[in-house]
């Protein structure tokens, strides 16, 4: 997917469809991965919020784990969309800032500084 297409339903996730959510109108774009970020959208998504995970060109990482944290993708990204964006490319970066521009919430997730 490159960065200009537009965000779609994580495939074989389940997307939950209900009559009111307390959040439904919200849109969120989460630049997370692992757990503790992906977390926080997935509780988002899950009271009927918009969530827009933005991964690298290759996925999030947790889509590659397997054993134990072979559940760690489908459990904490249900009900979000997502969108591939390469963020060191001029185009790329600039689709983010427009998703984050048009956006209620943005939820980041950076690595610390060593």
């Amino acid at each position: 997917m490159n960065g200009t297409a537009a965000p779609q339903p994580l495939a074989g996730l389940p997307h939950q469809e209900s009559a009111v959510q307390p959040l439904a109108g919200l849109r969120v774009i989460e630049f997370t991965h692992m757990v503790m970020g992906p977390t926080c959208g997935m509780v988002l998504a899950d009271l009927g919020a918009e969530v827009i995970k933005v991964e690298p060109l290759e996925g999030e990482g947790t889509r590659r784990l397997l054993g134990a944290g072979a559940g760690f993708f489908p459990m904490f990204n249900r009900n979000k969309k997502s969108i591939a964006i390469d963020l060191h490319q001029p185009e790329g970066a600039a689709t983010a800032r427009r998703l984050a521009a048009g956006a209620d919430v943005v939820i980041e997730k950076a690595a610390s500084p060593t």
